[in-house]
């Protein structure tokens, strides 16, 4: 993916305001990420994904993130089968209609904005500002590298 903000962002002045690209602003548990290499840039969600919650898988699917998509469906493939094996039959169809979905979207809302900044710094993503470093950094997504 290209840089959509390419030819915009202004290198030249430190960004301590909490904007954006472009001058926009950016919610406080926002970050942005960077591929030096490359240019490319993502802005995501730090914390807790209600989407993820609400709507499973479509976040990781509109984010194109192929990788935590087909993690996720494997987890929950296996969590459905080991569950299956283990549940008599008669209470199988009211936990997976009543207890099942809540048990996912706690555990996929809680964990996906987490798995999905580690694949992009596995990738050679960075933080892109200081903002964004110290956020990811609070919320234990990031560690300095050791040099």
């Amino acid at each position: 993916m290209q840089d959509p903000f390419k030819g915009f962002n202004d290198d030249d002045q430190n960004n301590q305001n909490g904007d954006g690209p472009q001058g926009l602003p950016l919610p406080p548990n926002y970050a942005t990420v960077v591929n030096p290499e490359t240019g490319n840039m993502r802005i995501a969600k730090v914390g807790f994904s209600w989407t993820m919650f609400f709507f499973p898988p479509f976040p990781a699917i509109f984010r194109a993130d192929w990788y935590n998509l087909l993690c996720i469906l494997g987890v929950d493939l296996g969590a459905s089968m080991l569950l299956m094996m283990t549940v008599p039959t008669a209470q199988t169809a009211q936990f997976t209609v009543s207890v099942w979905p809540l048990l996912q979207g706690l555990l996929w809302g809680s964990l996906y904005n987490l798995m999905y900044f580690k694949h992009l710094f596995n990738r050679g993503f960075i933080p892109a500002d200081e903002r964004s470093r110290d956020l990811l950094a609070r919320a234990h997504y990031w560690s300095q590298p050791k040099e």
